[in-house]
């Protein structure tokens, strides 16, 4: 079949910054090369058997799989929008992103891009391996349009933001991870583009970093500037993005207001979360994890000050001897809170059989949104992991808060706040004390109270 795609840059007087229309990149999979199927062996095979190359280029293409990564997107996104693109693995984020940095070709389809274009994408792209990080700079600005003088007007800048001053003079092929993405995003943000694409990458670097490059990228969008940025933080969407995108198998499932998509996303996401995990090397199966309540019921659904218990199911083929478990309470704006036998010192001596594990929170301080419960088992020397830090379990949490004292006028945006209320009491002017607690409903506190 034969596809036509176009990409256009324009400068043309128009609103938007990018303008999708059918998008569409398919790839072909499923096809291996075999041993000695290179050029000089297909011209012996065409030669001693004419019939039988033909037939065994025809089983070559039923071997081989049309895979759509993206299909039918069409987007408009205007000048100075902030757009979040989220989704799980998977769904055509990242595909996204390198069609509109011209780093792959669209299958199908019509993009038009008004304006200047920096990306930070995966590490390793963007810049020469055998170049310093000063020549990279300088070439990165050159392949954007910048004159020399433009550059080193800015030089400074990007050398400072990136804390790499020590370094500047080396092949960036001798860099960290976390090194690179520094210098990548330092270049991409202070080069003057019009649009600055961003993904995942930011996860790389640390936190203080991750934070520092999260408000350059809101200083950038509050310039007026264009952003696109793909990530699995919803916290850091939700505070940068007006919108966001959400991709699904490579479509736009949906597309609107930050905080109603991603309420959408991660409803949807708790509704399908399934766990299960075998480790051959440790001989460990985790066959499930359930939440229940104090009453000892499986249940999905807890209400503030409520008792949550996470019980894992092992069947421990081989004796796994001082594991570390980890357990965190996710919401919408990051991690709730953890139990961690890192930290506490409570772990079991060894697991072995089939057995169940269970921590009980005791009084979860939650407002009414979603979460997910993720875990983590360590071997006995804390390095290794038997299980990385996964999703495993989702709930919700629902109440009417006016039940707990709240008298607010606008209890509706609960769902947007942070998660977590600790006990607190306002002391205020006139002398009036006012506690604040999720603990438990107010008549429940009024009849605990009765002599």
């Amino acid at each position: 079949m034969n596809y036509q795609a176009q990409t256009d840059l324009t400068n043309a007087a128009t609103d938007f910054a990018i303008s999708i229309e059918k998008l569409g990149k398919m790839y072909t999979i499923g096809h291996q090369r075999a041993k000695g199927d290179g050029l000089r062996h297909t011209f012996e095979s065409a030669l001693r058997s004419p019939i039988g190359w033909l037939r065994a280029r025809r089983e070559k293409r039923l071997r081989e799989v049309d895979f759509w990564a993206l299909r039918d997107v069409s987007l408009e996104i205007k000048k100075g929008e902030v757009v979040g693109i989220i989704g799980r693995n998977g769904a055509g984020k990242s595909t996204l992103l390198k069609i509109l940095s011209r780093i792959t070709t669209p299958t199908e389809g019509r993009i038009q891009i008004n304006g200047r274009v920096a990306s930070l994408l995966e590490v390793g792209t963007g810049f020469h391996q055998e170049l310093t990080g000063r020549e990279n700079i300088f070439l990165n600005g050159a392949i954007m349009g910048m004159t020399r003088a433009e550059i080193v007007h800015k030089f400074d800048e990007i050398v400072e933001f990136s804390e790499i001053e020590e370094f500047i003079d080396t092949p960036v092929k001798r860099y960290s991870s976390g090194m690179y993405v520094r210098l990548a995003f330092a270049v991409a943000a202070h080069l003057e583009p019009e649009i600055l694409i961003v993904d995942e990458v930011l996860a790389v670097g640390d936190s203080a970093f991750q934070k520092k490059c999260l408000g350059k990228m809101g200083d950038f969008a509050q310039s007026g500037k264009t952003v696109l940025f793909v990530s699995h933080n919803m916290e850091a969407i939700r505070t940068l993005c007006q919108r966001t995108v959400w991709m699904k198998n490579g479509h736009v499932h949906k597309d609107g207001n930050a905080h109603d998509i991603i309420e959408d996303y991660f409803n949807t996401v708790s509704n399908d979360a399934t766990f299960s995990f075998a480790s051959s090397t440790y001989g460990l199966t985790i066959e499930k994890v359930v939440l229940k309540n104090g009453l000892g019921e499986e249940c999905g659904q807890f209400y503030p000050g409520q008792e949550l218990v996470v019980e894992i199911s092992y069947d421990a083929r081989k004796r796994v001897v001082r594991p570390v478990i980890a357990l965190g309470v996710v919401g919408m704006n990051g991690t709730c809170f953890t139990s961690n036998m890192l930290l506490d010192g409570f772990g079991p001596a060894f697991i072995e059989g089939v057995g169940k594990i269970a921590c009980s929170f005791k009084s979860i301080p939650l407002l009414p949104q979603n979460y997910t419960v993720k875990m983590s088992i360590r071997s006995e020397n804390v390095e290794d992991f038997v299980i990385n830090f996964q999703e495993v379990a989702c709930f919700s949490v629902a109440g009417d808060l006016a039940e707990y004292g709240y008298k607010g006028e606008y209890l509706a945006w609960a769902p947007r706040s942070t998660s977590v209320v600790v006990p607190y009491e306002w002391l205020l002017p006139d002398g009036t004390k006012a506690a604040v607690s999720l603990d438990l409903p107010v008549h429940e506190r009024e009849t605990v109270l009765l002599p």
